[in-house]
Formats: C-alpha cells, sequence, structure tokens
C-alpha cells in the first residue's frame, strides 16, 4: 500500500508553563488519493497534529513519514523545502497579500521553488483557476475579491507545486454554507479528477461525513479512524 503520510508513535508535550502532553502516541497512515478528515472537540490536539504533519512543528518525539521517507530530524531548509513542493496548505484565513492580483499571489511559492520559469509557473496558475472556475479572477488585486473567491485563491495557491497531500486547517470555518460547500466540491473534485491526498482538520460535521474516513481524536489521541 502506497502511504503519501505515516506517523509512529508521535507525541508532543507543551512544557511551559508546566509539562502537558499534548498528543499521545499517534499513529496513523494517509494513503494515496485518499480524502482524510480530522474531528474532535476545541483542544483535543488536532491542530497541533495537523502542524506536525505538515513539517511547520518539528518539536515532537516519534517518527514522521512523508511519501516513505522518514523527515523526522531532517534540517530546516530541507524541510522548507520538502513543505513547499510536497504539501499544500490552506488554512481557516486565507492569507493573501491584498496588494498583488490573484494570479501574483498564487505565482508565489512556484516562485519560491524555483524549479520553474515564469512563464511556465504563469499558465500552470491560470489552469488551476480555470479548473476552480475563478479564471475571471486572475488579474484582480485579491483585496478586490469576495471572502468565497479568497478562500478558493488560497486553495489554487495550494495546488501550484503539485503537492503529494492537500492539508487543511478548519478551511471553510469562515465561510458560509454556499461557499463552504463550494470548497468541499473543489476537494472532491481534486481526489477524483487528480487523484489528490487530502488531510482536512474541521468541525463540521456534515463536511466530514462527505470524506472517505474520519479520524476522531479526544485528549491528545486518536480514538477512532
Amino acid at each position: 500500500m502506497d502511504f503519501v503520510l505515516k506517523t509512529h508513535n508521535l507525541n508532543k508535550h507543551f512544557r511551559k508553563p508546566v509539562d502537558f502532553h499534548v498528543l499521545k502516541n499517534i499513529n496513523l497512515e494517509i494513503k494515496k488519493g485518499e480524502f482524510t478528515s480530522i474531528m474532535g472537540k476545541s483542544g483535543c490536539g488536532k491542530s497541533t497534529l495537523l502542524y506536525i504533519l505538515s513539517t511547520m512543528d518539528t518539536d515532537y518525539e516519534g517518527e514522521l513519514y512523508l511519501n516513505n521517507e522518514l523527515i523526522t530530524g531532517q534540517s530546516a531548509a530541507r524541510l522548507a523545502h520538502l513543505r513547499n513542493k510536497h504539501i499544500g496548505f490552506v488554512f481557516q484565513f486565507h492569507y493573501l497579500l491584498g496588494e498583488f492580483t490573484v494570479l501574483e499571489n498564487i505565482m508565489l511559492p512556484a516562485q519560491k521553488l524555483g524549479e520553474r520559469s515564469d512563464a511556465e509557473i504563469k499558465a500552470k496558475a491560470m489552469e488551476i483557476l480555470d479548473m476552480l472556475n475563478i479564471g475571471h479572477l486572475g488579474h484582480k488585486l485579491a483585496r478586490r475579491i469576495s471572502g468565497g473567491e479568497k478562500q478558493r485563491v488560497a486553495i489554487a495557491r495550494a495546488l501550484i507545486n503539485e503537492p503529494s497531500i492537500l492539508m487543511g486547517d478548519e478551511p471553510t470555518g469562515n465561510l458560509d454554507s454556499h461557499n463552504s460547500d463550494n470548497v468541499l466540491n473543489i476537494f472532491k473534485k481534486l481526489k477524483k479528477e487528480k487523484g489528490l491526498s487530502l488531510l482536512i482538520v474541521t468541525h463540521d460535521e456534515d463536511f466530514a461525513r462527505q470524506t472517505d474516513r474520519i479520524i476522531y481524536m479526544e485528549d491528545g489521541r486518536i480514538v477512532e479512524q
């Protein structure tokens, strides 16, 4: 079985002001092409886990594998490269640069990676915008588009480097039901047409029920998956 992401006995402590064991012996595997959601009450460790899985937090015990490569203990520079190339991330807030156009925002991660020319990156960005039905927004300033459109642009930006996995931390948390459905349908399309793996932290049960698998967390542990 091909796994895009795998952990072995992952543990995380917050040491200050007192020792708090926030993640306890997390063992999970995300298959290639699988659409998985993570649910649990606030404070159960969902977002903390996601930040470790996305390599943004390296202060943990245990092992993390990305595309069958052990990435625990790799240098910060190597992790930054792996993250930019293989992991797309969509937050609850879009974090677009308002003074840049939509197209410029989407191109940024690929320009940082530096593996393609600007012309190739621009063509890829337009292709993704068209796939998400927002090609008409390309030359608009990011601050001049609606909230729902901003989140779709954030998804496009996360896809520009053709990642192995797309991760989301409450990506529909700030959206109304219509725009939430839009985002869910985009994720389903990416899984179906591109074979993309998705791992989404959500509080939305309706959203989670439409994913392939739900991982339930409680008090820092996975209680069902």
